[in-house]
């Protein structure tokens, strides 16, 4: 599935894009039960969702519902179908479905509260289209097209309301980074160029500055994985080199801390090897330097600041026995004082490529994820 330098074959194909080869332990649990209660916090079953989906959209709305969009029902089936969770009920809600199955789309809620989801594919090739979600009418709605397709692709809300739009791959089957980058205008519901990046790349981070611009780091390019990461000013349009990050890394996680700093966790750093060591990015310097690693190698888990400034890190995939990946059920806090990893409570069910969504009330959904998909969800309660 990956060659020996990281680099994916000429030709990949979705279902071993999205799923490497797995094995699957599970935590079974009775329905409202809580799980480890290590200090810390620790996990209880919460409601279904309508649709078994990984790889899917999670967004916090203005009044503290949360959609979930589109994603993956299995290997080979994108899902257009949307659903809202009110974390007052416990219950979620069908709403209106995208004009557009997409997986591997990216989410961004505006300033004025719509959702914008770009991207994804349907379900080996990218999409260039868009959908524009209100939560004031529960409709989505086509809006503008980006210049070309972009899978795994990356999209952060800039200071003054626009979405920088950065690199990806326009199918599963090419595995070609694209460089390019672009703006979605709100206001206009257009697209225009900006950048280029300075080092193509999928599957990166991306993380806003305290002063406006934009981390990219890790991800991978058509040489293998990129060390490099870069920032994005919008001032000038520009992408700029800042420091390395010592190793080939993806897909790993970055969180913009309370202090500046940016948090990259796990993620790859050999064929299938799930990593647990973990990065600070320090905007001021523009350089990275190593902090305390988990106790687990993970991929594609999740990572939430918590309003205590700490960092849930939550399932993915690990390392097996076997020279595979499996889902693991672990979870650790991130304190970003003492630079340290401790564990909490476990999940209920071993997952990855679900999404976490820190609530209004300080808990955090997990939903779906895995393979074939699921329609689980747990709260975690710090």
């Amino acid at each position: 599935m990956r060659s020996i330098t990281g680099k994916r074959s000429p030709r990949v194909t979705w279902i071993a894009r999205m799923w490497p080869a797995l094995t699957f332990p599970m935590i079974l649990v009775g329905c409202g039960s809580a799980q480890q209660t290590t200090p810390g916090g620790a996990f209880s079953i919460a409601a279904d969702m309508a649709s078994a989906r990984a790889s899917h959209t999670a967004t916090l709305l203005i009044d503290g519902r949360v959609l979930i969009a589109g994603g993956c029902a299995d290997r080979a089936t994108p899902l257009a179908a949307a659903e809202l969770f009110d974390p007052t009920s416990g219950v979620f809600t069908t709403t209106a479905s995208m004009t557009v199955a997409r997986c591997e789309a990216t989410a961004t809620r505006l300033t004025d509260g719509r959702v914008l989801v770009i991207g994804g594919s349907d379900p080996s090739f990218g999409l260039a289209s868009t959908d524009l979600y209100d939560a004031k009418t529960g409709l989505f709605s086509s809006s503008g097209t980006m210049s070309t397709p972009r899978v795994s692709a990356s999209a952060t809300l800039l200071r003054d309301g626009r979405v920088l739009v950065v690199g990806g791959m326009p199918d599963f089957v090419s595995g070609h980074a694209l460089a390019s980058a672009e703006i979605y205008d709100p206001t206009t519901g257009a697209f225009t160029p900006t950048g280029p990046l300075r080092y193509a790349r999928y599957e990166h981070t991306a993380a806003a500055l305290p002063d406006g611009r934009v981390l990219i780091a890790g991800g991978q390019g058509d040489s293998g994985f990129t060390n490099v990461a870069e920032v994005y000013d919008p001032e000038t349009g520009a992408f700029s080199v800042t420091g390395s990050i010592g190793v080939g890394w993806e897909p790993g996680t970055a969180t913009a801390l309370p202090d500046g700093r940016v948090l990259l966790a796990g993620g790859v750093v050999a064929p299938m090897t799930a990593q647990s060591a973990a990065q600070l990015y320090d905007p001021a310097t523009g350089t990275f330097s190593a902090t305390g690693s988990m106790a687990v190698g993970r991929r594609d888990h999740t990572a939430t600041l918590l309003n205590d400034g700490e960092v849930l890190i939550a399932g993915g995939l690990g390392n097996a026995a076997d020279g595979n990946y499996t889902p693991v059920a672990s979870a650790e806090l991130f304190d970003p004082k003492t630079g340290t990893f401790r564990a909490t409570g476990s999940l209920g069910l071993a997952r990855s490529r679900q999404t976490a969504t820190l609530l209004p009330d300080g808990r955090v959904l997990i939903a779906g994820g895995n393979v074939p998909a699921s329609a689980s969800t747990e709260l975690f309660k710090p």
